[in-house]
């Protein structure tokens, strides 16, 4: 239960950021309601996989540069992410599209951070049971 209030949680903060971040797009793999509603839970599973192998390691090997920019590398890892979730569903021929890896990836890690962090506010008493 908590694995799915969470990958619909991702999904919907990044149907959200697509609208706020002008760079970043999504392309459904058919047209239509249902296969929109799929390829934005797919992408959210996807970014919870790159999230989870690949951003614990680049997060351990990052962490001094952490130390000295106060965390704002942060941004810079979370873009990153992002884009490589953008690379991954891009080889499927559909998915998540970033025009420009600085203003669009780094804007869109961090409204799609924001956006994830007020709706798990609301949803977090659904991620406890």
């Amino acid at each position: 239960m908590r694995f799915l209030v969470k990958l619909i949680i991702n999904a919907l903060a990044l149907w959200l950021t697509t609208f706020i971040v002008a760079g970043v797009t999504v392309k459904p793999f058919a047209e239509g309601d249902w296969p929109t509603i799929w390829t934005y839970l797919l992408l959210a599973l996807i970014f919870g996989i790159v999230n989870g192998v690949v951003g614990t390691v680049v997060r351990v090997i990052a962490f001094p540069l952490y130390i000295i920019t106060l965390g704002l590398i942060a941004l810079i890892v979370n873009a990153l992410l992002l884009w490589i979730v953008a690379w991954i569903s891009g080889l499927m021929g559909f998915g998540l599209y970033i025009d420009h890896f600085f203003w669009s990836g780094v804007w869109g890690a961090l409204v799609l951070a924001i956006i994830s962090w007020l709706i798990g506010l609301v949803l977090r008493p659904l991620t406890k049971r």
